[in-house]
């Protein structure tokens, strides 16, 4: 698979009233991506509240988002664990399924040395013939890559990037050192989707593209085509926004915020719960100044 380059979105799991996952609404939501030009779709990543979904609500999620997709975009599926066999079973199912590529996450809660998390990369990958993305997220995970362990994961040939969400620039600069046509960085904060980008990275997999997709696609593109100043500019723009939307815990904004907005996907799961009065009045504030509600 070529190189994704862009805007990718890391799709909230839409639910209905009783809870359950409205697949009808997903499917919907597969369809809005593709017209408002997102360039990939990341399903069970963080914000699809993957730690609360059942297995086979996690197969049934991939499989449709897999299906309504029908070649139109690429659809990444999230299929890391702290457990090496659980990832790499995970990986093959998907792949299986006919996923374009897999987001497996640092091994998290196990604090695996450095030899243990390259480890355990390379054996996943080994595993598969689907582009993996390396997933690193200190923030939920309590660990993260060092760029020794990151600079020899990335030259397995089946693990073609990284989504970078520690927010750490220096770190960043460091791994952007790695970026070579076989292997890119992504911004998975939206807050430094520019930054990133202006260190070469190919695009971002993005929370605030589940609302506005054209728009965090077109940051990508002036990126993509050196236009830096139209991307800074638009950056900017949405950066208060893109605060409030972390808020709260994610994907609790971004969920209200879709609601809001008349995107309908529903409530959360326990333990994630709706926002509080206070934090929700920001949020809507900041969505009345884009004039997005």
């Amino acid at each position: 698979m070529k190189m994704i380059r862009g805007s990718m979105v890391a799709l909230i799991t839409p639910f209905n009233e009783d809870g359950s996952v409205n697949y009808k609404r997903l499917r919907e939501l597969i369809d809005w991506h593709v017209d408002q030009q997102t360039d990939a779709i990341l399903v069970l990543g963080t914000t699809a509240e993957t730690p609360t979904l059942t297995v086979s609500e996690e197969d049934e999620i991939a499989r449709i988002s897999i299906e309504q997709a029908k070649g139109r975009v690429p659809i990444i599926v999230g299929s890391g664990s702290n457990n090496t066999m659980v990832a790499i079973e995970q990986s093959l199912k998907y792949e299986k399924m006919g996923a374009d590529g897999l987001l497996v996450i640092t091994p998290y809660y196990n604090k695996a040395s450095k030899a243990g998390m390259v480890n355990h990369f390379m054996q996943v990958a080994d595993a598969v013939h689907t582009p993996v993305y390396v997933y690193n997220v200190p923030g939920r995970t309590g660990v993260s890559l060092t760029y020794e362990a990151l600079a020899e994961i990335s030259q397995h040939k089946n693990i073609v990037g990284i989504k970078e969400a520690s927010g750490n620039m220096s770190l960043i600069c460091q791994f952007s050192k790695l970026i070579n046509e076989n292997f890119n960085v992504y911004s998975g904060n939206d807050d430094i989707n520019v930054a990133l980008m202006s260190m070469g990275g190919a695009g971002s997999i993005s929370v605030m593209a589940n609302i506005l997709p054209k728009e965090v696609h077109d940051i990508a593109m002036a990126c993509q085509n050196g236009d830096f100043e139209t991307a800074r500019k638009m950056q900017l723009k949405y950066l208060d926004f893109i605060n409030a939307l972390f808020i709260e815990t994610n994907p609790i904004p971004i969920k209200e915020a879709m609601n809001m907005a008349g995107l309908n996907v529903g409530g959360y799961r326990l333990p994630l719960c709706p926002m509080a009065d206070d934090t929700k009045a920001v949020l809507k504030a900041e969505m009345e100044k884009l004039g997005i509600i």
